[in-house]
């Protein structure tokens, strides 16, 4: 039987010297290469319309597209100080970020006055848009890749719009952190060893589930908490915008992989259901933010708990997830194999979102109008 030493290299979900093992040995590597063992696949049926729902998102996605250059007001003042006081204000708990004051007074946090918890909330705005940046690269190569390798010309003809949207995106963020904001931070290790795997995996539809259920659905969950808070105009127009993208894109995974997961076999879905929950255990990971810890001077190992106890932080690590469990569970992916993936689910404590809509079904509700306006 399969366990999570096999999966995540550690028996302990929660086990932080084991999370904070795993490190970029080279964050100063301008080029990273991967091998792809995947096949190109053409296809000699160029039939469109065969699938009508990759149809209808095809044709939405060629009305839809936006200009990262000309589309956004780029001229926008951003004061980020300014910005990391509205959102602590508003829902974070506070500049501490919802660590309780008696804790804090025993903590390494104790000499932390207003002036370091303002830069450590500029180091996480920083450290989290790079990470989008990041992820939104991981999703260009994915996506290419599936153009490459999907056996559908349906399929095919999304993908490839896809592909200009992804160009978009890591343009956008690129361009918010170079001229908005205060610096760039490396991947993040856990992030770089998904994309790893999911970008050296030889079949078509584990890059769609990595990459389009997986990733694109956290990242969408991730957009939608900050479109949300900030109150910064400039990005709360960008994510609008993508996720106007992120949202088909993540309905192109459900309305692909529900028609080819109904033939596999239950072997088959495990191998599915497997590299999902390591994918999730990875990406719940990479959000302890612990570059940004280290690059605060504080030893990690003794702030991360302290962190990860404050209400507000579980309930962000919760809801990142609010997409991907009802997604999984459309594609069968939760209940297969006598619910081998619920109860992974149930251990990451995020089951409560399986009656959730699924992005296949919502996806039209965070479209932009014709017009592009977007708020």
């Amino acid at each position: 039987m399969t366990t999570n030493e096999d999966l995540i290299g550690r028996s302990e979900l929660d086990d932080l010297e084991a999370i904070l093992s795993v490190s970029n040995s080279d964050v100063d590597e301008v080029v990273h290469t991967v091998v792809d063992n995947a096949e190109a696949i053409f296809t000699w049926d160029y039939e469109k319309g065969a699938r009508p729902a990759l149809n209808r998102l095809y044709e939405k996605a060629k009305r839809s597209q936006w200009n990262g250059a000309t589309d956004l007001p780029w001229d926008t003042d951003v004061d980020q100080e300014a910005v990391v006081l509205a959102n602590a204000a508003t829902t974070l708990g506070g500049l501490a970020a919802g660590i309780d004051e008696q804790v804090i007074a025993r903590s390494a946090f104790a000499s932390w006055g207003p002036q370091e918890w303002v830069r450590m909330g500029v180091e996480s705005q920083n450290w989290t848009l790079s990470q989008f940046m990041h992820g939104e690269q991981g999703a260009l190569l994915c996506t290419a890749k599936i153009v490459e390798t999907v056996p559908w010309v349906d399929a095919k003809y999304y993908a490839s719009t896809q592909v200009m949207d992804e160009a978009r995106h890591v343009e956008v963020f690129a361009k918010y952190l170079d001229d908005k904001l205060s610096g760039h931070y490396p991947i993040n290790a856990h992030l770089k060893l998904l994309l790893d795997d999911i970008v050296n995996d030889s079949r078509w539809d584990m890059t769609y589930l990595g990459m389009q259920i997986m990733v694109e659905g956290l990242a969408l969950a991730a957009f939608g908490f900050i479109h949300q808070i900030t109150t910064e105009p400039l990005l709360k127009q960008l994510l609008r915008y993508v996720m106007s993208d992120e949202a088909r894109h993540v309905a192109f995974g459900v309305l692909s992989l529900k028609e080819y997961y109904a033939g596999l076999s239950d072997a088959e879905l495990r191998e599915r259901q497997e590299f999902a929950f390591e994918a999730a255990v990875r990406m719940r990971d990479r959000f302890l933010q612990q570059e940004v810890w280290d690059r605060m001077g504080l030893d990690v190992k003794q702030v991360l708990p302290l962190v990860m106890a404050s209400p507000q932080r579980q309930m962000f690590q919760s809801m990142l997830f609010s997409k991907i469990v009802p997604n999984c569970k459309k594609l069968g992916l939760l209940d297969a194999n006598g619910g081998w993936l619920r109860a992974r689910f149930t251990e990451l404590g995020v089951i409560g979102f399986e009656d959730n809509a699924d992005t296949g079904e919502e996806y039209a509700m965070f479209q932009l109008a014709e017009g592009k306006s977007a708020g």
